[in-house]
């Protein structure tokens, strides 16, 4: 079991020296801090007591370097909280107190080291006021164990005590896709670039290739170590440095993430729930501008708050939108710290909630209030949060890349969440987009609506044309979803459905008296006239002389019945009744029984008995039809 411990406290409170009496490293590596004799930046340490292993990161405790404080709290499972029994709780204690609190870890332990410096009464009062500093909190039940690095007295009891906290910790989530927030990069002779994390979720081995957050530039792991030993991979929850190939070391920084390709995207604007601390002293407004410490990272943001206010009060919490000026790299339900801008001082803490957010309008506020209490509820439920992101996509749906990215969830997490959401039929499966099954119902009646108030505006028409039913209800949604609602009306045999129309099933013109002798009067121009018909205009001209019917009128009851296929569109001036072309093909196919099937237009017009203006525009309608295939100057009959 690996279990990372850090290090929390003021300056020269005896941090370094109580990692040093527990593994027998020094974890202060910088000559500076050799030199001043205090942490400046993170140092690392590893022992295994029993059947677990811990990594330790050592933290600085200084004011001025809280920033690498935070750099290292981001990835501990157990804190280490040091009060010096001499001084007792001072300024950065509750500092480095309020953040643990804040990034969300769960448990520790409290150790009163420098315990050979005082009086028994001196060292009561130090563990009055630690009790006093953790009450209420996640500390207020932990161990508090006197101890001094320097004797050696308490340092069993620390080990003992902190194996059994590792005892109670729950087992590591595996469900989520490997990241590796960086906080050190530098370069080996012989070897490259290397950088070193605590690895927070997934696995990283030998040989894979990752991406490199937020820069998106793809590297292969050359090579994985813990603590100094090499491993050919490693679980989450472990102290890695990893060797990487096909990048310089001067191309990688403190903040970038490293994480599987293609899954995660860099943000710019995040929404969250924020906690201002009590002693923040003044609100947090919209417009603010912070230092938002997430992970490894430090951005500058500005933040709007998401309440009628447009504020957090000190001691409150309410949700925020985060807009980074740079991009960071984030995950959903990932704990962060916010700084002020100047002067800094530590204000509050909170958690990211959706990191695909867009800006909102006012007007939305309380939908987006909804939206982001919903996935708090979930929590870390993957079948729940991924249902409410397939809800708050409405009838556009979600693709499984989509909920990973908001989610950090690997794709067999999610994938099991959406059989789940299929299974209960919550979603439609829509060509790999899910679509929550009361969207795709409020589709279906919307299209339905649609064609039966075109019904209502033309009952003579055969049905509404696919392109507009799309342009108006589905203009901006995937041409998949638009399918799959008429294939479902279809099916349903709720809807008659042919290449160009839609229309209700059971749907047929009703003529009044005056429409259906205007049909049969067109009809009886185009049955009479057979091969030498009136070009169209003339047609309806006459289909509408000595009565009230329109033009407009006309030309619908002509659709009619070139929608019946009664009449054929030879050319744009030139209709016939699909018997009389019937006729044609049959007598041609009797005079290619007599011949050797070849004629030329005066021969076509003999046996059609038309005029060259009527022989021309028949011969290539046959030809269009494959009845007949041009050869020079001659056809073929087929």
């Amino acid at each position: 079991m690996d279990v990372i411990v850090g290090t929390a406290g003021h300056i020269d409170h005896g941090k370094t020296a109580l990692v040093r009496a527990l593994t027998g490293i020094d974890a202060d590596r910088l000559p500076e801090e050799k030199h001043r004799g205090i942490t400046i930046d993170l140092g690392f340490a590893e022992m295994s007591f029993g059947d677990v292993h811990f990594g330790f990161v050592d933290v600085p405790g200084h004011e001025r370097f809280v920033k690498n404080m935070l750099a290292g709290a981001s990835g501990i499972d157990v804190v280490l909280l040091i009060i010096a029994a001499d001084e007792g709780v001072m300024p950065q204690t509750r500092e480095h107190f309020d953040i643990c609190r804040l990034l969300g870890v769960k448990t520790g332990l409290i150790a009163l080291t420098k315990t050979d410096l005082v009086d028994d009464e001196t060292l009561e009062l130090a563990k009055l006021d630690a009790t006093e500093l953790v009450a209420g909190s996640f500390l207020e039940n932990a161990p508090v164990i006197p101890l001094s690095s320097k004797t050696g007295i308490g340092i069993d009891s620390l080990k003992q005590a902190l194996a059994l906290t590792a005892s109670h910790m729950p087992a590591r989530d595996s469900r989520f896709v490997t990241r590796l927030p960086i906080d050190r990069s530098f370069s080996v002779k012989g070897f490259g670039a290397v950088v070193t994390g605590t690895l927070v979720s997934g696995r990283i081995s030998e040989g894979d290739e990752v991406e490199l957050l937020p820069s998106r530039t793809k590297v292969r792991v050359r090579g994985v170590q813990t603590h100094g030993k090499t491993i050919s991979s490693a679980e989450s929850g472990r102290r890695v440095a990893v060797n990487l190939g096909g990048i310089s070391h001067s191309k990688v920084e403190r903040g970038m993430v490293l994480s599987e390709p293609g899954i995660l995207k860099p943000t710019q604007i995040v929404d969250t729930e924020i906690e201002l601390l009590a002693s923040a002293g003044k609100p947090l407004r919209s417009r603010n501008r912070i230092r938002v410490h997430i992970n490894t990272t430090e951005a500058l943001a500005r933040v709007q708050i998401l309440n009628d206010k447009s504020e957090i009060g000190p001691g409150e919490k309410d949700f925020a939108q985060i807009r980074f000026e740079t991009p960071v790299t984030a995950a959903m339900d990932e704990r962060f710290i916010i700084r002020s801008y100047s002067p800094q001082a530590t204000i509050g803490g909170g958690r990211t909630i959706d990191v695909s957010a867009t800006k909102h309008r006012r007007k939305d506020m309380a939908n987006i209030r909804n939206f982001l209490t919903k996935l708090i509820i979930a929590g870390r439920d993957s079948v729940a949060t991924v249902n409410i992101l397939i809800e708050a996509a409405g009838p556009a749906g979600v693709r499984l890349s989509e909920i990973q990215r908001r989610t950090a969830l690997n794709q067999g997490a999610v994938s099991e969440a959406i059989q789940s959401a299929l299974a209960a039929h919550f979603a439609v499966d829509i060509g790999g987009t899910y679509v929550e099954s009361r969207a795709f119902q409020e589709l279906t009646k919307s299209v339905e609506t649609a064609v039966g108030q075109f019904h209502s505006r033309e009952p003579l028409a055969k049905g509404m044309s696919r392109g507009a039913l799309r342009d108006r209800i589905f203009e901006f949604l995937p041409i998949e979803t638009f399918h799959a609602v008429l294939s479902n009306l279809e099916s349903s045999g709720r809807l008659a459905i042919d290449h160009e129309t839609v229309r209700l099933t059971g749907h047929s013109a009703v003529l009044s008296p005056e429409n259906a002798a205007l049909r049969d009067k067109l009809s009886g121009i185009y049955r009479s006239a057979r091969l030498e018909v009136p070009k169209l205009d003339e047609a309806l001209e006459t289909a509408i002389a000595g009565t009230t019917s329109t033009k407009p009128e006309a030309r619908k009851i002509f659709q009619m019945f070139l929608d019946s296929r009664e009449i054929v569109k030879v050319t744009d001036e030139f209709y016939f009744t699909k018997r009389v072309l019937d006729d044609l093909t049959e007598l041609l196919k009797q005079f290619a029984a007599t011949t050797d099937r070849s004629i030329d237009v005066p021969k076509f017009k003999e046996i059609a008995g038309v005029s060259r203006k009527y022989a021309i525009p028949l011969i290539e309608y046959l030809d269009r039809e494959r009845i007949t295939r041009r050869v020079g100057d001659k056809r073929i009959i087929l």
